[in-house]
């Protein structure tokens, strides 16, 4: 029969009272009677008495040390949201430190929003806000999330599924993260049986299969170790242990393995007195076993972001199998295995534990930096994604700082996580001493330095090459901020045209009128109404009307002019891919909801349906000073001989135009098609590129595309 939760309260009380005083359980025991009588009547889907799993979290926190406060919270952590509790009843009951914690923890059920993903990105970020003041917070979630997933046993399966994969996407990483290796590899296994539970009971029926041969074997490899060591007079305990059933399953399908082909599954620790005793015992185990090239890492003299060390190495066994072995000290395995709860499990050695802490606080400030910049809850969450995964490069500052980035990040990525400033403005780099270009990929020992230019300003394409959410998340709050400004600019170009048009020449609309035309649209503020306009959310043409019924008669509109444009006008002014206008074609405007206006040339097939709305179509023309040059496409028919291509991009050289793109289509062995996108500044040195493009020896025929 199971324990009754006052018993199992008793027996957590019990426990601490190996490393607290009296006084300090007793408020425990108060925040559980508090707990059961808010949670009185309801049940978890199990059918067990909910405040069970308040007294389950709690009793995580237990194994890991962790004060009166932390275990109070995490008693009430349920409480404001699954209870008529307040916030400000714990407050009262137990302080506001405790209701800081309860309340970081806590969902936010009360707001809502466009979709589930949201709900869950913008609670996670909530919950990390709270976390930058008092990583408890999350370390309670961690818990409660833990104990969810040990008993998700009742739910329905898809619930089940959806929340592994949050589960495997973010809790568990950012356990990883915190060094709760334990904790992250449970929620890893379990995440996994709940996701693919048919993989994962194929893999647990083979290790027990396996477990007497292989227990030999591990045997027989530890004794090994453990003499060497000894008989180079090297004090060490040697541990073995056996791969959780999802890290084999990484491991098979990163190798493309069966299990029977993984030799690896079991590995060691080999825990010393000092640094210098690492290696040593490095040495030791690389002359009693043969290592494997590469894979060696060195986490002493460079510690993970969390403050975690230890020597990794993999060597070949007498068997013909990798074994993996760590080397660590024992102060080592404590931060290893507790991570940032050593700081509440070691208090009277809190000076030697304040490496991970100040290496969790650098974490977090860099991992929060894109949610205090970002209004979007779904970017935040993509961030968070990117930042968890562990894999990292090491980096050289031009002092010789060492900076960690995730593997693949590139130049870019090192010059906004240098500065938010330098990166905006960010030209180039040298790498090594060598000029390099932003979307370069950076490697492990790289020397980094970043050149600016205050000319220089984001674009939408860095962010086809940014990792870090940092750095995306300051480019995607530029551009926004970008398209805001161009969008009031172009709102009021577009508004001044279509006034000037039905308005008798350009007339400014008087303050009055306007507060009567934003209270009608319910805007707060003339430049709102000119950026909805840019964006092309409002059609300059129908505020004009609104204008006229409010001044009370209409006026005769003067012939329409096109509007000019000079093709640098900013982002809010597209030039159609599909039929790639260039200054001197006849072209005509189609307003895009959200996103402007794209130019398209009059003869565009695309636009043969939107000409029966003429609300949303602009006759614009090209300006007599165009700013930037174009792309356009051009087929070339060569003969399948040596030397054509050549001869085709000499030619487009010798008129002064530049090859953006381009593909070729094999048409047999005679004849074949180059398809070009060429840069040109009109149509006139379109057709000078056309002619000498002609002259040349193999061309049968050149067309625009």
């Amino acid at each position: 029969m199971p324990l009754s939760s006052r018993r199992k309260a008793l027996a957590l009380c019990e426990r601490l009272r190996e490393y607290l005083g009296e006084p300090e359980v007793a408020d425990v025991y108060r925040a559980y009677q508090y707990a059961a009588l808010a949670h009185r009547g309801q049940r978890r889907q199990s059918g067990e008495a909910y405040v069970q799993h308040p007294i389950a979290v709690a009793d995580s926190l237990v194994d890991l040390g962790f004060d009166s406060r932390t275990l109070i919270a995490a008693l009430l952590h349920d409480v404001i949201e699954d209870t008529p509790k307040a916030k400000e009843d714990i407050i009262e009951q137990f302080g506001t430190d405790v209701a800081k914690l309860v309340d970081g923890v806590s969902k936010i059920g009360q707001l809502q929003f466009e979709d589930r993903e949201h709900a869950e990105a913008e609670n996670l970020r909530k919950m990390l806000m709270a976390m930058s003041e008092d990583v408890r917070v999350i370390i309670i979630k961690l818990a409660d999330r833990l104990h969810n997933m040990r008993t998700m046993g009742a739910m329905r399966a898809n619930k089940r599924v959806r929340i592994s994969r949050q589960t495997m996407d973010i809790y568990a990483p950012i356990a990883n993260r915190l060094g709760l290796y334990e904790w992250s590899q449970e929620l890893e296994d379990l995440s996994f049986r709940y996701i693919y539970p048919k993989r994962h009971k194929a893999i647990q029926d083979e290790l027990k299969s396996r477990e007497g041969n292989r227990k030999a074997i591990v045997l027989k490899l530890k004794v090994a170790l453990a003499d060497a060591l000894t008989a180079h007079d090297l004090g060490a305990d040697v541990l073995g242990r056996r791969k959780t059933v999802f890290s084999i399953y990484k491991k098979m399908r990163a190798k493309r393995r069966s299990f029977n082909e993984l030799y690896d599954i079991y590995g060691f620790r080999i825990i010393v007195a000092t640094a210098d005793d690492c290696y040593r015992a490095l040495g030791i185990t690389h002359s009693t076993f043969k290592p494997i090239p590469g894979r060696f890492s060195d986490y002493v003299a460079i510690p993970k972001i969390n403050g975690y060390q230890s020597l990794h190495t993999i060597v070949f066994g007498p068997y013909g199998e990798s074994i993996e072995i760590q080397i660590r000290t024992a102060e080592m395995d404590r931060i290893a295995e507790d991570g940032i709860a050593a700081h509440w499990m070691y208090k009277s050695e809190q000076k030697k534990f304040e490496n991970p802490q100040n290496y969790t606080r650098q974490w977090l400030s860099e991992l929060l930096d894109p949610a205090r910049e970002t209004d979007n809850p779904t970017d935040f969450l993509e961030h968070l994604k990117t930042d968890l995964y562990p894999d990292k490069v090491y980096v050289f500052t031009p002092k010789g700082a060492i900076m960690k980035l995730p593997r693949g990040a590139t130049a870019l990525d090192f010059a906004f996580s240098v500065h938010t400033d330098i990166g905006i403005h960010c030209s180039g780099a040298r790498i090594n001493h060598q000029l390099a270009s932003l979307p370069t990929v950076l490697g492990n020992g790289d020397h980094v330095e970043i050149i600016t230019n205050n000319r220089v300003i984001p674009t939408a394409t860095w962010l086809n090459y940014a990792v870090t959410g940092r750095a995306r998340s300051a480019i995607r709050g530029y551009l926004k901020n970008q398209r805001r400004g161009d969008a009031l600019k172009f709102g009021k170009t577009l508004l001044d045209h279509a006034l000037k048009t039905r308005w008798f020449g350009r007339k400014k609309v008087k303050l009055e009128l306007r507060d009567k035309l934003l209270a009608d649209l319910k805007l707060e503020s003339w430049d709102d109404l000119l950026i909805s306009i840019g964006f092309g959310n409002r059609l300059a043409e129908l505020v004009v009307r609104q204008i006229n019924a409010l001044v009370g008669k209409g006026r005769e509109p003067v012939e329409e002019q096109p509007l000019l444009i000079k093709g640098a006008e900013g982002i809010l002014v597209n030039y159609a891919r599909c039929c790639r206008p260039i200054p001197g074609d006849a072209v005509l405007g189609v307003f895009t909801v959200g996103q402007g206006l794209t130019v398209h040339t009059s003869a565009c097939p695309n636009i043969n349906e939107l000409r029966k709305q003429p609300d949303k179509c602009l006759l614009v023309d090209w300006h007599d000073e165009i700013g930037k040059v174009f792309p356009v496409g051009m087929r070339v028919q060569g003969i399948n001989g040596k030397g054509v291509f050549a001869n085709v991009a000499s030619a487009i050289a010798d008129a002064g135009a530049n090859i953006d793109h381009v593909s070729i289509d094999d048409g047999g062995a005679t004849v074949y098609s180059m398809h070009f996108v060429i840069e040109v500044q009109n149509r006139i040195q379109l057709a000078q590129v056309i002619k000498q493009v002609r002259k040349r020896k193999g061309v049968r025929k050149v067309t625009r595309e």
